[in-house]
């Protein structure tokens, strides 16, 4: 997940001070001589731009394709997963296909969201770390995901203890580990099966907070993408479970894609970047069609290509530019709740469906499930994520503080 609730979905401050140009060079030089850390398409302050340059400012719409992925997701745990089209599911008691067949054939599609989410994370994660410290980039990450989560490991295991025989509950030494968002290393069951996603997000951070301790530039965030991705494709034949846990190859093109994307939006496109992105779409769609089979089994192959490449391509014309136009404010409202909504919407939300569904129509009551669950997670950023991030920053930066001054006293 990646946050829009403050200015990661916004060219930072530094980026906004420099040009873009089509097609960068490897090695840009600054008037003291030594190297820039900026990157390539960077220009000393006071110097004209080269070429065209757009003006940085917050990608708005990227706030808005957060929200839809997150209500794709939403809409295929309640209507669209196979455990739920079973007969004498604990969710709906019979196949949804059979209650409410269009939303179910719609809603099998809807898994998609979490892919749409790496790939953006990809982007915004690359964008966000630009001339930042790794100090920055550490902080930023733990400000960012645990308020929410914390609140939503216990919102969720308290769901569970109140209405009990949907899911089972973990036990508290298991609930207590899940705070720490490290669970799935320790091979503790998550308390909310979603959770699985944030794993794969904290092995991306882990390994791009390498490019970040480096400075990030245009070449050094491409080689990555290269290494990273040659390391993904080999790590499953090479037999070593340590290096395929590392590599996240289930995971890996689709952040990949979205630091290609990145490149594209700061430096323009070139020949090397659309190589990267059509490498990530080969590598993805193979992904698609083996998550059909192994773990979804609702829905074509066909269909899942085919949103999953209408959303890169979208996603290429907000690269360049193309929907710099879009600056609804209401979206950074809507980006601030996708973080929050994809935590707690899965299993409370299928326990109340199934001591509910018997009550009123099934289709008012996934839109009042969803209703509900949006307010919620506005709550929760208003009264949890930003009291709690002021206070945990607060509280980190202090800490650097003292580390640095420790190390100067000694």
């Amino acid at each position: 997940m990646v946050r829009a609730a403050d200015s990661e979905t916004s060219v930072p401050e530094r980026a906004e001070e420099r040009s873009k140009q089509p097609l960068p060079p490897l090695a840009i030089t600054v008037p003291t001589g030594r190297p820039s850390l900026a990157g390539p398409g960077a220009r000393p302050r006071g110097q004209a731009a080269q070429g065209g340059k757009r003006a940085g400012g917050r990608l708005y719409v990227i706030d808005g394709i957060r929200l839809l992925a997150a209500l794709m997701v939403v809409a295929h745990h309640y209507a669209g997963t196979w455990r739920a089209d079973r007969p004498g599911n604990l969710i709906w008691d019979r196949p949804v296909s059979e209650i409410m067949p269009t939303v179910f054939r719609v809603a099998s599609y809807g898994w998609i969201g979490v892919e749409i989410f790496f790939v953006i994370s990809g982007f915004v994660i690359c964008m966000s770390c630009w001339g930042r410290t790794p100090r920055q980039f550490f902080i930023s990450r733990v400000i960012r995901l645990y308020p929410a989560y914390w609140f939503a490991v216990v919102f969720t295991t308290a769901v569970l203890i109140a209405v009990p025989g949907v899911w089972e509950r973990l036990r508290l030494r298991e609930v207590l580990l899940n705070l720490t968002m490290l669970q799935s290393g320790s091979g503790v069951p998550n308390v909310d099966g979603v959770y699985w996603t944030l794993w794969s997000e904290l092995r991306f951070y882990l390994l791009f907070l390498v490019v970040v301790a480096m400075g990030l530039t245009y070449r050094r965030v491409v080689l990555f993408c290269c290494v990273w991705g040659a390391v993904a494709m080999f790590a499953p034949v090479a037999d070593l479970h340590l290096l395929e846990l590392v590599a996240n190859p289930d995971g890996a093109w689709y952040f990949i894609a979205g630091l290609a994307l990145y490149l594209m939006h700061r430096f323009g496109q070139d020949l090397l970047l659309w190589g990267i992105l059509a490498m990530a779409w080969l590598m993805g769609q193979l992904e698609l069609g083996d998550r059909i089979d192994e773990v979804e089994r609702v829905s074509g192959w066909r269909g899942s290509v085919a949103i999953f490449t209408v959303f890169l391509l979208f996603m290429v014309a907000v690269a360049l530019g193309h929907t710099d136009r879009i600056r609804w404010k209401w979206l950074v409202t809507a980006g601030a709740l996708t973080y929050p909504l994809y935590l707690v919407h899965y299993a409370a939300g299928t326990t109340l469906i199934a001591r509910l569904h018997d009550t009123m129509d099934p289709r008012l009551l996934l839109a009042l499930l969803t209703t509900g669950f949006l307010l919620l997670s506005w709550l929760i950023h208003r009264f949890v994520e930003r009291p709690v991030s002021r206070l945990l920053k607060k509280g980190l930066d202090t800490s650097f503080a003292r580390l640095r001054n420790a190390d100067a006293r000694g």
